[in-house]
């Protein structure tokens, strides 16, 4: 069990620590494994839940990325197919080898897109997912029941990686601990401490469940805050000119049967040019995504309805079945967190995926772009910086061959606990320790009461959205169900974490606000 009183101690306790990451997304949680391993004294502390932001609302694939292929990027695709090959080893039971076919509508991009994805397959070296292929029409309405078939001329089969976002990030936060950092969700920091030289030497954080707020003292500190990014570096320097800009992806999950398939889609090129992907993800399907630059940077950013409009058109135009507004079961939109390019008038799509070091004078050290597929070369990126800015003793990362909190020895478990990985036997176990424990939280959903319970004790979750949003994905899958699921949640909360009924009531409150925007009904009353 993960006591969050002894982390909360720790926070008063020590006089000072080597690092303090702000931000517990993807890129913060990494940073913190990075430098606890190495043996420095590190805690982290993020505003909301872990994975709140951006890094609960990807694609869900770990990819070396097909466009960045064929924009010549090939820096970035051989860091990322080498960082997809690590997460297939350290975290097997998160991982997933996804077939993908491109349905080709001209003979010749069959073969223009099997050679692009033979170079792809040549540079993933070692960790290879599968040989691509070009295939017969034949062949694809066979993995592809409901494709269009007319005008089909062929199809190009590949392998990638697909994941679940903000499960990784629980078990990065776990895994963190297990290397000895402090991680602690519900902790804003809201001001920077500095020496009489102008130089970063702590934060001033604020625990939002105690009221109660702390000076921390630190070596270095490290602003891994996504999207909000600028917002720490203004509390550094007033004057600080906009180092991102704020790209915003777009998905909608369907049910599967609008695919049939086990095998996903990608479309290379839409109408506007993106890249779109249908998706396998549990019992449904996943379909996205959009690149709107949008202004206001906020963790709950809300769909537009052209973007809502434009995936379901470019849906319809692949799939037999046709899906309509109304089968849409979910509605989610991120922010990606792109290092703000020299060329203002660049579209967002052309904006690198890859990531930058900020050093400010006062040795303020913020990390900004990337993605998730290479949140571990990114946090040994951002550590090495650090080293060398502070002179810390060198030693070298070996995240590499860290394994992730519930790593298995293989990925054939295919039912839901499966994400659980070396921890699913102890949640069974517990799920009948007690009759209660064992009932479902909604009557269409294998999820239990037990899984509530798990999420509280050991996966540092401390809401009812914690739970719904991120801990069981109900709220991605299904955003009805999970409303409808709100109360029992709640209720066994309250009783977990001795809670009266007015916090209960609260929290019913406060998820429904969130949850509301992922109903397709809050964009077509």
């Amino acid at each position: 069990m993960i006591l969050r009183d002894q982390q909360v101690s720790l926070v008063s306790k020590t006089k000072e620590w080597d690092f303090i990451i702000i931000g517990g997304g993807a890129s913060g949680l990494g940073i913190a494994i990075d430098a606890a391993s190495r043996g420095f004294k590190t805690i982290l502390f993020e505003g909301n839940d872990f994975a709140k932001g951006t890094s609960s609302k990807s694609t869900k694939l770990v990819h070396g990325g097909v466009r960045y292929l064929a924009q010549g990027n090939l820096h970035l695709v051989i860091e990322a197919l080498h960082e997809r090959g690590v997460l297939s080893k350290n975290a097997k039971h998160l991982f997933k080898n996804q077939k993908f076919i491109i349905p080709n509508y001209k003979w010749w991009k069959g073969f223009y897109y099997t050679i692009g994805l033979k170079v792809y397959d040549l540079l993933s070296i070692k960790f290879s997912l599968g040989k691509s292929a070009l295939i017969s029409k034949n062949k694809v309405k066979q993995f592809l029941p409901n494709i269009n078939s007319k005008h089909l001329k062929n199809g190009t089969l590949y392998h990638d990686g697909q994941f679940d976002d903000a499960r990784l990030a629980v078990n990065l936060a776990q895994t963190a601990i297990k290397q000895q950092a402090t991680v602690l969700n519900y902790f804003k920091v809201n001001g920077l401490l500095k020496n009489k030289e102008g130089i970063v030497n702590g934060v001033s954080v604020f625990d939002k469940e105690t009221k109660i707020k702390y000076n921390v003292n630190s070596k270095c500190v490290i602003n891994a805050t996504g999207i909000l990014t600028d917002k720490i570096l203004k509390l550094n320097n007033p004057n600080h000119k906009k180092s991102i800009v704020a790209s915003q992806g777009v998905h909608l999950v369907l049910d599967k049967s609008f695919l049939d398939s086990d095998c996903a889609i990608m479309i290379p090129k839409t109408s506007d040019g993106r890249v779109l992907f249908i998706i396998p993800w549990y019992s449904k399907i996943l379909v996205g995504t959009t690149d709107t630059l949008v202004k206001k940077k906020t963790l709950d950013p809300i769909a537009l309805k052209s973007e809502i409009e434009f995936i379901l058109q470019n849906t319809k135009n692949y799939l037999n079945k046709e899906p309509k507004i109304e089968n849409i079961k979910s509605v989610f939109a991120g922010l990606r967190p792109l290092a703000a390019p020299k060329n203002e008038h660049l579209n967002t799509k052309e904006v690198s995926r890859s990531h930058k070091i900020i050093c400010s004078e006062s040795q303020l050290i913020s990390i900004v772009g990337g993605k998730w597929t290479t949140y571990r070369k990114m946090a040994e990126d951002v550590i090495d910086k650090a080293i060398e800015i502070k002179n810390f003793k060198k030693i070298n990362s070996n995240t590499v061959n860290i394994e992730i909190s519930g790593n298995i020895k293989n990925n054939l478990d295919n039912s839901y606990l499966k994400v659980y990985g070396n921890k699913a036997d102890a949640l069974k176990e517990l799920e009948k320790s007690n009759p209660r424990y064992s009932e479902k939280i909604h009557v269409n959903y294998n999820y239990s009461v037990a899984q509530i319970i798990w999420a509280i004790r050991y996966e540092l979750a401390r809401t009812v959205e914690d739970v719904l949003a991120r801990r069981i994905r109900l709220l991605f899958l299904d955003a009805q169900a999970a409303i409808d699921s709100a109360p029992k949640v709640a209720e066994v909360m309250a009783n977990e974490l001795k809670k009266d009924k007015t916090w209960e009531e609260e929290q019913i409150k406060d998820f429904l606000k969130v949850a509301k925007t992922y109903l397709i009904s809050y964009y077509y009353a």
